[in-house]
């Protein structure tokens, strides 16, 4: 019979610490391997990192276009430029925003859609006619209201658009040239 009065070292009793003699024994909340020591398991953080890995890499793999800046800044949660690019100084000594160069990026963009199309188009067209009847578009014997092929249409009116999209690209390109000019000149002469 055991008295009432003695202690028991081995078991735990509410919010009383626990003999040094006895060890509590927590599971590992991730499970453990037979033959492999719980410290050479991988870490929680890894293994979260590599399921995100798995879903987003498709879509982290795609290629993207490079910055033209060499810096990038650091950005706060509120979206404030944090450091020296954040200052005052910094903001009047770097370049000007470019509208010509910008929009001119953005046609280029659109261009390489439309050269896509042109390309799929043309594959749809067998020999030389294409390339026939552009010549003729290009030197304005026909419209393109003259030709009679739906595909043969679609190419010429891609074939137009591609050439419309690439002069506006280049008068673009000259006016913000024409315009960093303007501002070197100005900057040298203060």
């Amino acid at each position: 019979m055991k008295q009432e009065n003695d202690w028991d070292e081995t078991c735990e009793i509410d919010d009383l610490p626990v003999s040094s003699v006895v060890a509590v024994l927590r599971p590992n909340r991730y499970g453990s391997l037979r033959d492999l020591p719980d410290d050479e398991l991988a870490d929680p953080a890894e293994l979260e990192q590599q399921a995100i890995m798995q879903e987003l890499g498709p879509i982290l793999a795609l290629p993207v276009k490079g910055r033209r800046q060499a810096f990038q800044p650091s950005v706060d949660e509120s979206g404030k430029v944090e450091g020296a690019f954040g200052s005052v100084d910094f903001d009047r000594a770097g370049p000007e925003f470019d509208k010509a160069r910008y929009k001119a990026d953005r046609l280029r963009e659109q261009l390489e859609n439309v050269l896509i199309m042109l390309g799929i188009v043309k594959e749809r067209l067998p020999g030389k006619a294409k390339y026939l009847v552009l010549k003729y578009l290009k030197m304005g014997f026909i419209e393109l209201e003259d030709i009679a092929s739906e595909d043969m249409r679609a190419l010429a009116g891609l074939w137009l658009r591609a050439r419309k999209l690439q002069q506006e690209i280049a008068e673009l390109r000259e006016v913000s040239r024409a315009s960093r000019e303007r501002r070197a000149l100005a900057w040298l002469e203060a």
